[in-house]
């Protein structure tokens, strides 16, 4: 079977200021690598309010639409933008993790890569930031546990930023473990250690800046590895940044693309022992382009090579 590939043009047209570092031009520089790579490709729906009622009240949704400009930008916060195309590009991105969830769970890929944008790991319950307008990934594993009956979900966040908004959604969520590292300091300031969940469901690996993937590989066989084996996920989740990567303009993490083939090679054999190889991995950060494109590149080929 192949590694299912969703995504969809709409997410193309959530436009961003000049100079904003989530531009168009990242996920068009990932669509293009991954073009000769044999994959199933699916389009992502939209989803439904309903969907996004798992994590978000309704005044968030109704905010964001209200938000939404006829033309130009509306500013959210200092980072968050949105353009005209923007929320149904937020809608395809939730919808794509969504339906990635559902390839995998329904058996009909045995993994698969959401590659949409707006990114969604720092949408809280209630707030639009840090480039996300909703919570893609938490509504993934919501969307696991209430619609598929899974009893335990993994969440793995390995984006540069700390996952504040994932952190949010799930935090009272006993059946989730999250689990995410992120430089410390650096925005948004979370993600200390103490920050643990309301059930012990969160695990939190702050790594310091200039360190580099030997501390971050330390850090994950000490931790992650092992806390993800006790809690025996029935699926796993990736939420997907690259921006740890050493050439990202806006962190100060050293990993190599190497490192993120290590990780990714690591996580798809936690899956194969635990949950029959189910994982999801969505797209989150990541802004030097090359990096960005070679790193995914690298993460969908272990992803597929774990599908045969």
């Amino acid at each position: 079977m192949k590694t299912a590939l969703i995504t969809h043009d709409d997410c193309l047209n959530h436009i961003t200021p000049p100079g904003h570092p989530e531009q168009v031009a990242r996920l068009e520089r990932i669509l293009e690598v991954l073009k000769p790579l044999d994959l199933n490709r699916i389009s992502a729906p939209l989803a439904a309010d309903d969907d996004l009622l798992r994590v978000h009240p309704k005044s968030h949704i109704n905010a964001l639409r209200d938000a939404a400009p006829e033309a130009g930008f509306a500013a959210i916060d200092g980072d968050t933008h949105m353009s005209p195309g923007s929320l149904q590009a937020a809608y395809r991105a939730a919808g794509g993790v969504l339906r990635a969830i559902d390839i995998v769970l329904q058996g009909d890929a045995p993994n698969a890569f959401a590659a949409v944008r707006p990114p969604g790991h720092h949408a809280e319950t209630q707030t639009a930031m840090g480039f996300c307008l909703f919570g893609n990934v938490a509504l993934g594993a919501k969307h696991a546990l209430d619609f598929h009956g899974l009893k335990r979900v993994a969440v793995v966040d390995f984006d540069v930023h700390h996952g504040n908004g994932t952190q949010d959604l799930l935090w009272d969520e006993p059946r989730a473990l999250t689990i995410t590292s992120q430089q410390m300091p650096l925005w948004p300031g979370t993600g200390a250690e103490s920050e643990t969940g309301g059930f012990d469901n969160v695990i939190n690996i702050p790594l310091s800046p200039d360190s580099n993937g030997t501390a971050m590989r330390a850090a994950y066989e000490r931790i992650a590895f092992p806390k993800i084996k006790a809690f025996k996920p029935e699926l796993i989740i990736i939420s997907a940044g690259f921006d740890a990567h050493q050439d990202d303009p806006l962190a100060q993490l050293n990993w190599s693309t190497e490192d993120f083939v290590w990780l990714t090679k690591q996580l798809c054999a936690l899956a194969n022992d635990l949950c029959e190889g189910r994982l999801v991995s969505a797209l989150e950060g990541g802004y030097d382009l090359n990096a960005l494109a070679a790193s995914v590149k690298a993460h969908v080929e272990i992803l597929s090579e774990a599908a045969q």
